[in-house]
């Protein structure tokens, strides 16, 4: 009856491995962008907190401080 032998039964196999495929990449992107992102603001905040540090020792004076925190909060941005 079937020309191929196959049977009707195969048709909604591919369509939910094509659903499984893309789900899983998107997934997986989805992981490794909020991570890369996560490890991105971590630096910022780290870096921030050692710049308030090196103002509170006095290493730096507040334009310094002022200036470079400017450039953190760009980098925050971008």
């Amino acid at each position: 009856m079937w020309a191929g032998g196959g049977g009707p039964g195969w048709w909604i196999v591919f369509p939910i491995l094509w659903f499984l495929i893309i789900a899983t990449v998107v997934i997986l992107v989805g992981r490794f962008g909020r991570r890369r992102w996560a490890e991105a603001r971590s630096g910022v905040v780290a870096g921030r907190s050692r710049l308030a540090e090196r103002f509170a020792s006095g290493e730096i004076d507040e334009q310094e401080y002022r200036r470079r925190l400017a450039v953190l909060d760009e980098v925050r941005r971008t």
